[in-house]
């Protein structure tokens, strides 16, 4: 008998591969038969009515911290993914001396905003180098796989100390150190390295990440050392100031090392066309030989707003200070109180210019209620300021009363990035677009504002299956690239399709029952710390390495995954054939 066959199923190879009927054997943690299986197992799911998909790869996450205490990776296990990437942004907790612990939380803190108390409470530290770190993850109990990349931000401060949060140039003997721990990382086992050249990426005071200015030599000399290994990815976020003069660096990373680079696609509001000449850039790279992908999100990069969340329209507001802060009971109580209620309409805060926070707080044609099941692609009409208009109120009238809504608990959506047309159609761009990959997903970061962790649900509920205010695109297709496209991004070739050989990494999905909810402030990180999860109904089982690790998205108690040392080859004797074919 097999181990575990899964029975009368709809099938998504996860090679773009039409569906069909059939059923999936597995035997000591590998696909062993797809098709008509004549043997039954010894454990069986009946999946009749529902889909069958490799398990989803996440390429881009920030659980370098969580990772050492949660071995589930809330809430991307929620969503499928049995594979995720950590160590995205150039930001991460090795190397580190000891002297710098705070300095890395404080960053992290900033960068990605996790709470930092949580850190420091979850966080062990027994590692300084980037090797001992994956031998401290590889100890750990782990219900997925995952594989880590090396930050540039902790890096460049190992090696420089103050210089780097200063953001002072680095010397040649800097970046010859720097180059050398980098490859030894990538000998060790590391899938890749990362770096961030963003403003909007500031430690808890406000300072820039330390790589924000590092220069042409200092990348390329890390990338080349990484090249001389032939092996490892390279990962960025930039804001292409000047787009052309700051790409052709970004391509000579791709160039010296011959590394696969991928990097950060988003449409923002202040430079709305800005994306589209990256993607121009990548696609003449990729046509000269040079592998680049742009990550790109399948949805808005959308702020949630409200009183549970870290921020809501009114917190520049001196009346609504009074009461931040205070349990949620106590801000409703307030806020339905006429007389601070008026109070609180009446004034007109300051606001930062040019500040993100400024956008946030008055640009009212973006603030939309988010609802359950959560709606991420709103019309303009159902804005706050256009039904303000209608209602003849401020739209801060209208936003109060969403506020309060759920006895406070409800939250509101800003698609901060990705919507300035007022849809998904740029998105559709991006998504289709011959050299980009689905990522951006965050999961495990952003804990108070965003939880863009739920990506795979969205891109198969919404793309697959409900869109109305625009083109669907094919689930096979949807589902290859989360799955079989996604692990050869980041070099992992044993696992993304159902294919006999590979790993054993399985959804078994109900399909006509996906839905995705509205995300939730839960209290559950270290030290009581606040974060939002977001669940979805309908994932039924999801097998890692054939042992089925989550049930309905919820943990079975099997720890079945790994981390994952460096680049996986395709398992010999493998072939890559669309099952339907």
């Amino acid at each position: 008998m097999h181990d575990l066959v899964i029975k009368n199923g709809t099938v998504y190879d996860g090679l773009g591969g039409k569906p069909f009927e059939g059923d999936v054997a597995i035997d000591n943690g590998v696909i062993t038969e797809v098709g008509k299986v004549s043997e039954g197992g010894r454990e069986e799911i009946d999946a009749r009515g529902q889909i069958v998909t490799p398990g989803f790869v996440d390429i881009h996450t920030h659980y370098d911290g969580q990772v050492t205490w949660d071995p589930y990776l809330q809430p991307s296990t929620f969503h499928g993914v049995t594979t995720a990437v950590l160590g995205n942004c150039g930001v991460g907790f090795a190397p580190c001396k000891t002297e710098r612990h705070d300095w890395l939380i404080g960053l992290m803190e900033g960068v990605e905003d996790i709470p930092g108390t949580a850190l420091v409470e979850g966080i062990k530290w027994n590692w300084e180098s980037f090797p001992d770190y994956m031998d401290a993850v590889e100890a750990s109990p782990l219900a997925l796989d995952v594989g880590l990349q090396v930050p540039h931000a902790a890096l460049r401060a190992y090696v420089m100390g103050e210089r780097a949060a200063k953001l002072e140039p680095a010397m040649p003997d800097d970046i010859e150190a720097m180059a050398k721990l980098a490859a030894e990382s990538i000998e060790a086992g590391a899938l890749g390295f990362s770096t961030s050249r963003t403003v909007k990426h500031k430690d808890r005071n406000g300072a820039n990440t330390p790589t924000l200015k590092a220069e042409e030599d200092e990348l390329h000399g890390i990338a080349r050392a990484i090249g001389a290994t032939g092996k490892g990815v390279l990962q960025l976020i930039a804001d292409f100031e000047d787009v052309d003069k700051e790409f052709a660096m970004i391509r000579g990373m791709a160039e010296v090392s011959g590394r696969p680079l991928s990097l950060t696609i988003e449409q923002d509001d202040r430079w709305p066309h800005r994306w589209e000449r990256v993607l121009e850039l990548i696609a003449e790279a990729n046509a000269d030989g040079v592998t680049m992908r742009g990550q790109v999100p399948p949805r808005p990069t959308g702020v949630l707003l409200g009183l549970t969340s870290s921020l809501n329209p009114f917190i520049m507001h001196q009346t609504f200070r009074q009461i931040w802060g205070a349990p949620v009971n106590e801000q409703v109580k307030a806020l339905n109180d006429y007389e601070f209620r008026q109070k609180l309409l009446a004034e007109t805060p300051e606001y930062p210019v040019g500040e993100i926070v400024t956008m946030l707080c008055t640009d009212y044609h973006k603030m939309f209620r988010l609802g359950d099941p959560a709606n991420y692609e709103p019309a303009p009409e159902d804005s706050a300021a256009a039904v303000a208009a209608r209602e003849g109120k401020q739209p801060r009238e209208v936003l109060l009363d969403w506020m309060l809504e759920k006895g406070g608990n409800a939250l509101m959506y800003f698609p901060l990035m990705n919507y300035h047309c007022g849809s998904l159609d740029d998105v559709y761009k991006m998504m289709t677009h011959p050299n980009s990959a689905f990522g951006l997903g965050d999961g495990g970061a952003h804990c108070g504002i965003l939880c863009d962790a739920s990506f795979p649900s969205t891109i198969l509920t919404h793309w697959g299956r409900d869109r109305t205010r625009g083109p669907k695109l094919p689930l096979e297709w949807l589902i290859a690239k989360q799955t079989r496209a996604n692990a050869e991004v980041v070099g992992l070739h044993d696992r993304g399709a159902l294919t006999p050989g590979l790993k054993a990494d399985v959804n078994v999905i109900d399909f006509d029952r996906l839905t995705l909810h509205s995300p939730e402030i839960v209290h559950d990180l270290p030290a009581g710390g606040k974060r939002l999860v977001q669940r979805a109904d309908g994932y039924t089982a999801s097998l890692v390495s054939g042992q089925v690790a989550f049930r309905e998205g919820e943990p079975t108690g099997a720890l079945n995954g790994k981390m994952v040392r460096g680049a996986q080859g395709l398992p010999t004797g493998v072939t890559l054939t669309r099952a339907a074919d």
